[in-house]
């Protein structure tokens, strides 16, 4: 029966062309979707904006929610195994006086320690999230845009926190000098909380040259962060 054979065959052609019209058609509703996502929730945003999707908000993007999560998941990498032990470490290694500092010099040495360690973290997880983005197959209308919100959410954001760990490190290396100067000269040096008397006007000028790189690398840091937060919250 080839008549019958052809028919069969006729409607199955066109019931093909039908379902790759309609996934063409699901496809780019998807991709404007997400270019529209993109634009207007990141890249037009003040600031840093990782807005987490929706359950609709998943189902509307299809397959390109898959590519979003390289962006989500470097930012809750960042929060859990960066933001927050960067916290503590900075609170450990706080000080508030030269004698504050004296007694806490294991607190110091142990913040001083972890930053090593977060920083290869973020390279790592930088690393990671540049992989994925790099293997990407995006078609031109999403590729620039994707390519915005991933610069304004991972690489720009990483490299100015980048910033901070050197400036930080340096902070509690010169208060670690700070204290090993003053118990090297403890009998010429009298501690009372933020005040200090020097008996030898040697150890007072060598002093004062490590007081002020204090202030110095403080500063820094304080300008570090002054940036970082600039880089979030778009001030």
């Amino acid at each position: 029966m080839p008549g019958f054979r052809f028919a069969i065959a006729a409607v199955m052609t066109v019931f093909m062309a039908l379902m790759i019209s309609a996934c063409s058609d699901s496809e780019a509703t998807q991709r404007k979707a997400f270019i529209d996502f993109l634009q207007t929730r990141i890249v037009d945003k003040k600031g840093v904006s990782v807005p987490q999707l929706t359950a609709e908000e998943t189902k509307s993007l299809g397959n390109y929610a898959g590519q979003y999560k390289i962006i989500t998941d470097f930012h809750a990498a960042m929060n859990e195994k960066i933001s927050k032990p960067m916290e503590a470490l900075t609170a450990k290694g706080a000080i508030t006086s030269i004698d504050d500092a004296m007694n806490r010099k294991e607190d110091i040495k142990t913040a001083y320690a972890g930053l090593s360690a977060l920083r290869t973290t973020m390279d790592e997880e930088q690393t990671t999230a540049d992989k994925a983005h790099a293997a990407l197959k995006q078609p031109e209308d999403l590729k620039p845009v994707f390519d915005k919100a991933y610069e304004k959410t991972v690489s720009n954001l990483a490299n100015t926190y980048k910033e901070i760990f050197p400036a930080t490190s340096a902070t509690f290396d010169i208060l670690l000098k700070v204290v090993d100067f003053v118990d090297q000269h403890k009998d010429k040096i009298t501690i009372s909380g933020s005040m200090f008397e020097v008996s030898d006007p040697t150890v007072q000028a060598q002093l004062n040259t490590l007081l002020e790189q204090v202030n110095a690398k403080g500063q820094a840091m304080a300008e570090a962060q002054k940036k970082m937060r600039a880089a979030i919250y778009g001030n």
